[in-house]
């Protein structure tokens, strides 16, 4: 039987006889390592690769090559990470990493390995270059520096030093790839010694918020992932030193960044071991990415916030047992399109909110766009998880609210409005209307009825019903109501009045009058506006709710009252007041009902339309009055009561105003007054004795009216006495008729061809009038000197004058036709176009044949 040793020997060579080989092949190799030359230092070098590689594979026994590793190659590598020549270096870290994967105990190497590598990448000054001059050699090292902490695992704890101070110089590379690295291995030392990393774990805070705004978004992706491992593995207290930094995060453009900061800030409030103290600070974090644009990140902020209130549900259940086991149900009027949070991410906003919601209300008003934007979209989140809760901090929130949703920024004003429709649900009226009403008591402002408009908006009908007069009526307040002409003001205004009426619906019949008040005075102050037009669009649905037919209906229901608080200051009206704005729009929009109140109508249009008063509120007003006039029978006599104001419409309103004065002005009334009265003449509403009752009253300042400087005036006068000779001008005073015709022979004189062919017409008509009466002798001279003025414009260069002038005097032929054949021969022979005369004499010829 064999001995033990020759049974060994024939087996093949022991672990010494291997050392021992490997140390005599690295002796001849060594010394090259020293030469002066970098070709000699470089060949030696690349002879050792080769004999690593060869003679030790990746199988070989790690245990025959630590000790000539250790001994003979470790020290003179590291030497040689300080040499000149940069292909030299390279070598030397490639033959380290080899040499630490094959050894059978890398942390032998580590007393000596982290201090070189500390020395070739810490920086001796923060403004000093790096020692290692070359970026990819730096990256080298860095890996070097990472396999070194995978190996070495506990074995580094009394090494932190070094590694840190590698690792804080690297963090600051100029070279992003570098810092990639640097991250990633700093991420592995915290996760190696956790039980002594955290007393150097805050040296790398500093370095990784230097690098943490990166321009590459790889870096800042791998500086937030490091981070959120240092401080899990490191100490807690510097959760405060990050938290501003990885806010600034949630700004960043690229998704990726935002799901980094997501995913850290989530693992933190599962797994930190002080994560109640930052539970505060943590937890609006987490919830900004509620909002985030990209679905991913919404779904993952949600997924761990679901994992993070089950578990803090767990962590306390003894404390929420009677939450647990009488559960209460949602509110009936949640909102339908949120899902309801647990009861575990429930208690945690509501027992944080008073901490949270001070730092969110005053960033609602930074002056960076993008603060203002996301802390008005995280704060719709909290209330929703604080519910009812919110009536502890509602003072704060609404006076937020108010600043906020005067924003520019249509976002912040958004998410504000969505806040206030939450604290409408879950608040009760009682409570949020006595801040926000004293709001608006104190200074009413478009912000205020923002919020008042969305917070009803949110609050359930049943609710809101018994309030709904109060504040109906304080929106129907002079000093809301009124307060501002501005646009934005008053479409908050009927952001009010649209949200009473799709809330309340048929409810709001208690205060249809309040609210017709509000909607009557965005109307007159809105003017011919869009806005106008939305708020007779609510009108119509508050007449809808009320199941009456028209708005129509709603002004026949509530004119009285209307009319009554309107025309009490009737006297100190002027063109300003919004009274006379609100009088206007009740007049003109009311449609028939205006007909059943002329008993404050007309009083008040008396009273304002005198010469004394303002000159521009009586044009308006003459103006609201010719609409009124132009469609009696729909408006002002739809009862068939105005014939009974019909003598103070003439007497006290269009006869003082139709009165000459001087100045444009009264001539601009005078032109308003005189349109006024040809609307009246032009309907038919006014009977043959009352349409002689205006001609008597108002013939001669029609006539002189015939003068003015206005065209307009002009036509319009000529128009209101043909009317006047066509409906009473066969029992007209012979010598009031005969002062008319000179009057209109000056208007064929008129600048204006429109004026002279109406002018014309009228003596048309005027000619019929005489034809009519008895008597026809007492007007021959007048009627010889017409011919005559009428044959001179036949001459006219106007085509359409000379045709109307001809029918003038055909009608008149029939009057005096031999005394009209002598004129017109006596002056054909001076006429121009003769053909105009033989037109007429032909005429008078066939006329009389006829006879």
């Amino acid at each position: 039987m064999a001995a033990p040793a020759e049974t060994e020997a024939a087996a093949g060579p022991t672990e010494a006889d291997e050392a021992a080989e490997l140390s005599r092949v690295l002796g001849r190799l060594l010394p090259g390592l020293e030469a002066d030359s970098k070709m000699g230092r470089r060949r030696a070098l690349e002879a050792l690769q080769r004999v690593l590689e060869e003679v030790v594979p990746p199988g070989a026994d790690p245990t025959a090559f630590q000790g000539p590793w250790a001994r003979l190659l470790l020290p003179r590598l590291l030497r040689l990470l300080a040499d000149p020549a940069e292909g030299c270096r390279a070598l030397a870290v490639h033959l380290l990493d080899l040499g630490l994967r094959r050894a059978a105990r890398p942390c032998d190497a580590l007393p000596r390995l982290l201090p070189a590598l500390a020395a070739r990448l810490a920086r001796p000054e923060p403004a000093r270059p790096p020692p290692e001059p070359c970026e990819e050699l730096r990256v080298a090292l860095v890996q070097l520096l990472g396999l070194a902490v995978r190996l070495g695992g506990a074995a580094l704890a009394p090494h932190l030093d070094d590694a840190v101070r590698a690792l804080r110089g690297a963090l600051l590379d100029p070279f992003s790839a570098v810092r990639r690295e640097s991250c990633e291995c700093a991420s592995a030392l915290a996760r190696a010694t956790p039980e002594h990393f955290h007393m150097q774990s805050e040296s790398l805070i500093g370095p990784l918020m230097q690098t943490i705004s990166h321009q590459h978004w790889k870096v800042r992706v791998a500086v937030i992932e490091a981070t959120g491992t240092v401080i899990q593995f490191g100490n807690g207290k510097s959760v405060d030193d990050v938290l501003s930094h990885f806010a600034q995060r949630l700004f960043d453009d690229v998704p990726q960044v935002r799901q980094a900061v997501t995913s850290v800030v989530g693992g933190w409030l599962l797994n930190l071991r002080d994560r109640y103290s930052f539970f505060h600070k943590l937890i609006p974090l987490l919830l900004s990415s509620f909002n985030d644009e990209i679905p991913e990140i919404r779904q993952l902020a949600t997924s761990l916030w679901e994992k993070i209130g089950l578990q803090w549900q767990e962590e306390n259940e003894a404390d929420l047992k009677d939450k647990l086991d009488f559960a209460l149900a949602p509110p009936p009027h949640y909102p339908l399109q949120e899902s309801r949070p647990g009861l575990g991410c429930r208690e945690l906003v509501f027992r944080n909110l008073s901490k949270v919601l001070p730092a969110i209300c005053r960033d609602i008003t930074d002056w960076v766009v993008g603060t203002r934007v996301k802390s008005a979209q995280l704060l719709p989140v909290l209330l929703l998880h604080a519910e009812d809760h919110t009536t502890q901090h509602l003072e704060i929130i609404l006076r937020t609210l108010q600043l906020a949703c005067a924003d520019e920024e249509k976002a912040v004003v958004s998410s504000c409005m969505r806040s206030a429709e939450l604290i409408g649900t879950f608040v009760s009226p009682e409570v949020f209307l006595k801040l926000i009403l004293s709001m608006l008591k104190k200074a009413p402002s478009s912000a205020s009825l923002l919020v008042l408009s969305s917070v009803i908006r949110g609050c359930p009908c049943d609710a809101l019903q018994p309030h709904l007069k109060v504040i109906a009526t304080e929106l129907a307040q002079a000093h809301v109501c009124q307060a501002s002409e501005n646009g934005l003001y008053l479409e908050h205004l009927l952001l009010c009045v649209q949200a009473l009426v799709s809330t309340c619906q048929e409810g709001c019949s208690i205060a249809s009058l309040q609210l017709m008040e509000v909607l009557v005075t965005i109307m007159a102050i809105s003017g011919a506006t869009g806005l106008g037009d939305k708020a007779q669009e609510t009108m119509n649905a508050l007449a809808a709710v009320e199941n009456v037919p028209s708005s129509q209906d709603l002004y026949r229901k509530h004119m009285g009252p209307l009319l009554e608080r309107l025309t009490a200051s009737h006297s100190d009206w002027t063109v300003h007041s919004v009274e006379l704005l609100q009088f206007s729009v009740i007049v003109t929009h009311s449609g028939p009902a205006v007909g059943e109140a002329l008993q404050h109508v007309v009083p008040t249009l008396r009273a304002c339309l005198q010469p004394a008063k303002d000159p521009h509120m009586r044009l308006k007003l003459f103006s609201v009055l010719s609409s009124v006039l132009l469609r009696p029978e729909d408006t002002i006599d739809s009862q068939g009561q105005f014939h009974g104001y019909l003598e103070m419409v003439l007497k006290d309103i269009l006869a003082p105003n139709l009165q000459w004065r001087a100045g444009r002005t009264a001539a601009a009334i005078r032109t308003a007054a005189v349109s006024c009265l040809w609307a009246l003449t032009s309907s038919d509403i006014l009977s043959a004795t009352q349409m002689q009752e205006v001609q008597e009253a108002l013939m001669p300042q029609v006539l002189a009216t015939l003068e003015e400087d206005d065209q307009t005036t002009r036509l319009i006068s000529c128009r209101v006495l043909n009317t006047f000779l066509k409906t009473t001008g066969n029992t007209m005073d012979p010598d009031k008729l005969i002062k008319i015709y000179p009057e209109l022979l000056k208007r064929l004189d008129d600048v204006s061809t429109e004026v002279r062919l109406t002018a014309a017409s009228t003596l048309l008509t005027w000619l019929q009038c005489v034809q009519s009466t008895e008597g026809r002798a007492y007007y021959q001279s007048s009627i010889q000197y017409l011919y005559r003025e009428l044959l001179v414009h036949l001459d006219d260069p106007e085509r359409a004058i000379q045709d109307a002038v001809l029918e003038v005097l055909k009608e008149g032929s029939i009057l005096f036709p031999d005394l009209l054949v002598r004129e017109t021969e006596a002056v054909i022979h001076k006429h121009r176009s003769a053909t105009y005369c033989e037109q007429l004499l032909q005429h008078m010829q066939a006329a009389s044949a006829a006879q």
